[in-house]
């Protein structure tokens, strides 16, 4: 018995000796990471994003794949336009030198943008009207410490009078976890969209008064506890207030059929990013859910949830597959119509049904596109930048399918895409390039008999 333990022990030293040395042979200490252009940016924001520290331990069979996530996590802070990871191995070490380019970071822009909610809508029911302009100063001043911090000043006059100041700080801790946004918004209108009807926006003007006025004041804690997920718990006020004339056309537009609406809201917010490019996802997957709840008491009582998951599967190297699913469920049942605007605003958005919107409180969308690279190629930069002297372009044909159902219970009313199945078609193409920029020329197809050509000018995610 003695004799076969002595060989027992042996044998488990033997095997540890063996294994020991195979993780010796295959492994490699990350020895040095050097930091090159992050003039303005802190290296401990840069050195955040990656997937690896000094003297990290890795396998040398996932290097690539650990340097290849880096750059996406680097390229998706929206700091860089471009990212280099560079190792230098040796026998059982390896040193990575970070190269990066910076984006401007200072914004003082011309401001103007269409009110409507796709350029199709301006364009043919809106008559291009310039009335249904917003236009002013935008000033924007990204990464103003080095710590990806932003601050907005916005100064918007034309269909909408606002003010706008925010300052966003992610990170205020060492560890790189914890941050911060506050924001002040001050906005007042002459034409109000009060209602819907026979599927479209009903809206009603007055050219001497302001027929609604909005003021908001609202702080945000962020909590990231790693590279992929974040954690976002938002508090704000608000203050809404209509003119008469307006509740005597829609006694309904606010829950409580006054012209004043106050109330205070909170949001719990989570988001996972795990693809390739959050912009333009051809490789991975994103997902982010909302809990909302507004009011202290039954007057102004809603609670929200809502969830988007976006999934891109590569099929060969220049196709893919991009999936895209939404859920939103409110309650209690509300008759105020700001509480029931459901498709066509925000991210619900069927293509196909762009002059079209739909009202519910509870509802589902389904979205289906394969995507093909037809070309990509460079243009020369016609002003002088350090940072980008060749411009790229990539163009991507696709084809799609949408699904969606809106549910409004007791409606009755002229509108007949509430509690029905909607769906949609079509082909198109993508012009992707530097700065999230993403344009969309779709020709659609949809369950009314009508077709046409919509242009858009939004990102995925």
């Amino acid at each position: 018995m003695k004799h076969w333990c002595i060989l027992f022990l042996t044998s488990i030293i033997l095997c540890c000796q063996v294994d020991a040395q195979y993780t010796a042979a295959d492994s490699i200490t990350i020895s040095k990471i050097t930091l090159l252009g992050n003039k303005r940016t802190k290296s401990q924001i840069v050195l955040r994003e990656l997937s690896f520290f000094k003297g990290d331990y890795l396998a040398k069979k996932d290097l690539n794949a650990e340097l290849k996530l880096s750059k996406q996590q680097l390229m998706n802070t929206s700091l860089f336009v471009d990212v280099d990871l560079v190792p230098t191995i040796t026998d059982s070490t390896a040193e990575i030198q970070v190269n990066v380019k910076e984006r401007w970071y200072l914004f003082p822009l011309l401001y103007f943008k269409l009110i409507d909610r796709n350029f199709n809508q301006w364009w043919v029911e809106q008559h291009r009207s310039l009335d249904r302009v917003n236009y002013g100063i935008k000033f924007i001043q990204n990464n103003v410490t080095g710590r990806n911090d932003n601050l907005d000043v916005w100064l918007i006059t034309g269909y909408t009078q606002q003010v706008t100041l925010r300052y966003d700080l992610p990170f205020v801790d060492r560890k790189l976890k914890h941050g911060f946004n506050i924001g002040f918004v001050y906005a007042s209108q002459k034409e109000l969209n009060y209602a819907t009807g026979d599927n479209k926006q009903l809206f009603y003007k007055q050219e001497d008064i302001f027929v609604k006025k909005a003021t908001r004041y609202d702080f945000t804690y962020a909590y990231r506890p790693d590279i992929r997920s974040r954690h976002t718990f938002r508090v704000s006020y608000n203050e809404e207030q209509i003119a008469d004339t307006v509740t005597k056309i829609n006694p309904n537009y606010f829950t409580n059929q006054g012209t004043h609406f106050n109330y205070i809201d909170f949001n719990y917010g989570f988001r996972y990013y795990n693809a390739d490019n959050n912009a333009y996802p051809k490789d991975g997957w994103l997902f982010q859910g909302n809990i909302y709840k507004r009011g202290l008491n039954k007057e102004s009582n809603l609670w929200m949830l809502n969830a988007r998951a976006v999934y891109a599967l590569p099929v060969t190297n220049k196709s893919f597959l991009h999936f895209e699913a939404m859920a939103q469920l409110k309650s209690p049942p509300s008759n105020g119509y700001t509480d029931q605007k459901m498709f066509g605003y925000a991210n619900f958005q069927m293509r196909g049904l762009e002059y079209n919107v739909v009202d519910g409180m509870s509802g589902f969308m389904l979205k289906s596109t394969i995507h093909r690279e037809l070309v990509h190629f460079e243009v020369k930069n016609p002003f002088k930048s350090k940072i980008y002297n060749r411009i790229p372009f990539r163009i991507y044909m696709k084809a799609y399918a949408d699904l969606g159902y809106a549910q409004l219970p007791n409606s009755i009313s002229s509108n007949t895409l509430n509690n029905t199945l909607l769906h949609t078609w079509g082909f198109g193409m993508d012009i992707v390039s530097i700065y999230d920029f993403v344009f969309k020329i779709e020709y659609s197809f949809n369950q009314l008999g009508k077709q046409g050509l919509y242009l858009q000018s939004r990102n995925d995610f």
